[in-house]
């Protein structure tokens, strides 16, 4: 009964997590496409893109938080997890159950930090608070916290499934052959 439920939520959550991505790409190649305009017309015409800091530091949280999903989603975020794979190959069963309380405590965190910025979102947008140098270049807020709660939120749901949902199959390591010398 809750296969199908669990499976339509994981291509849900799934699917998002690789759009948010594929977001937070086109982020980068706008990024370069700013610092690169910055560049040729602070050298060639003297006449440098006013905000460029603002829009760097602006787009780069946006990076962050679009790809963070689909980094969940694929298990690479930066973590050492080499004691943790050792173990699972000796001991599969103790290995699967710590890597789910890890998972666990991951989305527990990703649940405050989304509780955290849910109100913060909504008081920026009532207020329109901006950053920037009025005059210069000037950017709401709200977006930035937007997208930290709902990729909070994508992070927590891909968090979820992977506590409840199937063991994964197993990974491949090396480890080392012991051969004896005669």
């Amino acid at each position: 009964m809750f296969k199908p439920i669990f499976l339509g939520l994981s291509r849900v959550a799934n699917g998002l997590a690789i759009f948010a991505n594929a977001g937070g790409t086109l982020m980068v190649l706008g990024l370069v496409f700013i610092v690169n305009f910055d560049v040729v017309a602070r050298g060639v015409f003297n006449a440098p893109f006013r905000g460029t800091i603002e829009v760097v530091q602006f787009a780069m949280v946006f990076i962050v938080f679009l790809q963070l999903p689909d980094v969940v989603r694929v298990n690479r975020l930066t973590r050492s997890d080499g004691f943790l794979l050792l173990l699972t190959h000796r001991n599969p069963k103790l290995g699967h159950i710590i890597s789910r309380v890890i998972n666990a405590v991951s989305m527990a965190l990703m649940v405050l930090i989304a509780i955290t910025m849910w109100p913060e979102f909504l008081h920026m947008l009532d207020t329109k608070d901006y950053f920037g140098v009025p005059g210069v270049f000037t950017a709401p807020w709200w977006p930035i916290k937007l997208v930290i709660c709902l990729s909070a939120v994508l992070c927590t749901v891909l968090f979820f499934l992977k506590v409840v949902g199937p063991v994964p199959a197993p990974q491949q390591i090396r480890m080392p052959e012991h051969e004896d010398k005669e």
